[in-house]
């Protein structure tokens, strides 16, 4: 089987993004153009985010999860932390996390350190969760082989029935991760691929030195 993409190309026009223009903190940055996407561009799903790991194997995997919260201190997501990307963290906190809004011709490249956030701030969110995303965290052990497609429909119904009228509990292999960010680099297309490209950088005394980068 052979395709040949060689004509496979886009001129990007939609924006700018000048280095005279930028914020000194690059989370606000993040913020404002997590809105634009979010408010222009609906076929984006704006907070879907790719969180590369290495794992345990020493190769390095990518997945698509979903942002569920960003702050000045980072980026939260949730997730089964025995899955592969869950164990991986635990050997390996070094996360780097991507955004990319084709609508917006944006993309934003996270490198960072993930912690487990505290019981209570999972318990938090677990809580505003449908219930039966809650039930489907507990029927779920991610990453492990299953027998088959029924096998998890068959646990879905048990717990529906075990937890009946009750509330249905965090279980204590799931729970939310913080990125905390060290680098983050802003990409904006631009035509003849002279993209515009800025990245922060952390120092030791938490300020942000700003560069532009050649596309």
């Amino acid at each position: 089987m052979e395709k040949d993409l060689g004509n496979y190309r886009k001129s990007y026009e939609k924006d700018e993004l000048l280095l005279e223009n930028v914020p000194e903190n690059p989370m606000e940055l993040f913020q404002k153009w997590f809105f634009k996407v979010d408010k222009f561009f609906p076929e984006n799903e704006s907070n879907a985010m790719t969180i590369s790991t290495i794992g345990l194997d020493g190769f390095p995997k990518s997945r698509v999860v979903l942002l569920k919260k960003f702050t000045y201190e980072g980026f939260i997501f949730y997730s089964n932390y025995n899955s592969d990307k869950g164990k991986s963290i635990e050997k390996n906190p070094n996360v780097c996390l991507s955004f990319f809004w084709s609508g917006a011709e944006q993309q934003i490249i996270i490198k960072g350190k993930a912690e487990k956030i505290s019981e209570n701030l999972s318990d938090g969110y677990f809580e505003t969760r449908p219930r039966g995303s809650q039930l489907g965290a507990h029927v779920s052990h991610q990453s492990e082989i299953v027998e088959s497609r029924d096998a998890l429909d068959n646990k879905l119904k048990e717990l529906e029935k075990e937890f009946e009228g009750k509330e249905v509990p965090r279980p204590d292999f799931w729970g939310g991760y913080i990125v905390k960010p060290f680098e983050i680099e802003f990409w904006q297309g631009r035509p003849n691929r002279l993209h515009d490209r800025i990245r922060y950088s952390l120092e030791k005394d938490y300020s942000w030195t700003i560069h532009r980068l050649s596309p």
